[in-house]
């Protein structure tokens, strides 16, 4: 598994019940940090010399010393934080308060890196839909002391070395309270090749979604070269859930209440019982080189759908057109 499956799932205005798309990342941002129930983790600052783009992993123990089903996210990154994505392992991947630049180990050995929450503006928060369709709410399942990292990706285009950190806050439901799972879906083509002076260039995948998945929110993510995301339902020609032409704050397609939940309804051409999307990014390439699927957000490419679905068990990510685990 490879830094692309670090999705920035663009978190969008959640206001009222239908189906939007929004280029705000911000939700209710004054809303108070402290909750009645949940946690808060702090990175250390890091220091990022002028003109630096880095990608930096902060290891950490997740606080809350029981289970909790979070219903909400808030996060703040202070200025030279370009996005900040948390991930979830099943054992502890370095001691707790490492910090290693690099790519975070997203797989080591038997444990896989699970995304859990993301977000590229300073200031974003979400709050998960309060009706699955049966009254209950939706949240997601934080172990307690689980173990995880933040990705944070920092590019200083000052002249000055600045310090930079993420402060995450997790909303929990009271304890007991009857929820229904939900958790991320992740798509990821690492087939891109752009030549040199292209323009217009889609370049579409399809993936499986799991069996009776709902979704709430659907995004996507590329680089500087898309002009275009969208993700269908299905094959090519397909319903459009959503679209954008604004790479770096793409926003989302937001399905909030029963009514809205969206699910995709074309049958897969690869797993029988199963419905299928399509994903696809469009790119002008004015550079006299050939531009490849990487991490650089100013020299590389990437092509992600992502988005949240329940009823889940755990995250999905389909990678190359193979949806796993």
């Amino acid at each position: 598994m490879r830094h692309g499956f670090a999705v920035v799932l663009v978190l969008a205005a959640a206001c009222g019940g239908g189906s939007s798309t929004t280029g705000d990342d911000v939700v209710d941002v004054d809303a108070p940090v402290a909750v009645a129930r949940g946690f808060q983790v702090v990175s250390p600052d890091i220091a990022i010399a002028p003109g630096v783009e880095i990608t930096q992993c902060y290891y950490f123990t997740t606080p809350n010393t029981e289970p909790m089903a979070i219903k909400g996210w808030k996060s703040d990154m202070t200025p030279g934080s370009h996005h900040m994505i948390m991930f979830m392992t099943d054992t502890q991947q370095m001691p707790d308060g490492t910090v290693t630049p690099g790519d975070c180990g997203l797989q080591s050995g038997t444990s896989i890196a699970t995304w859990t929450y993301a977000a590229q503006m300073p200031t974003a928060a979400i709050q998960l839909p309060s009706d699955d369709g049966t009254g209950k709410p939706l949240a997601q399942e934080i172990p307690a002391h689980a173990h995880a990292y933040f990705q944070m990706h920092y590019l200083n285009a000052t002249d000055q070395t600045i310090m930079a950190h993420v402060t995450l806050d997790a909303e929990a439901l009271d304890a007991g309270a009857p929820y229904t799972p939900t958790a991320a879906y992740v798509t990821y083509n690492p087939n891109l090749s752009i030549p040199a002076g292209a323009t217009g260039l889609e370049i579409p995948q399809t993936c499986d979604v799991p069996a009776g998945a709902k979704f709430w929110l659907m995004s996507t993510h590329a680089h500087k070269q898309a002009v275009r995301t969208v993700v269908r339902d299905g094959d090519a020609s397909g319903q459009v859930v959503f679209e954008s032409t604004d790479w770096e704050h793409p926003g989302a397609a937001l399905f909030m209440t029963p009514s809205t939940f969206y699910s995709f309804t074309a049958p897969s051409t690869k797993t029988v019982g199963l419905n299928s999307l399509t994903f696809a990014c469009t790119y002008d390439n004015p550079s006299n080189r050939t531009i490849e699927d990487g991490n650089s957000a100013a020299t590389d490419e990437m092509c992600m759908a992502s988005g949240y679905y329940f009823p889940a068990t755990h995250p999905r990510f389909c990678f190359n057109g193979f949806l796993f685990p």
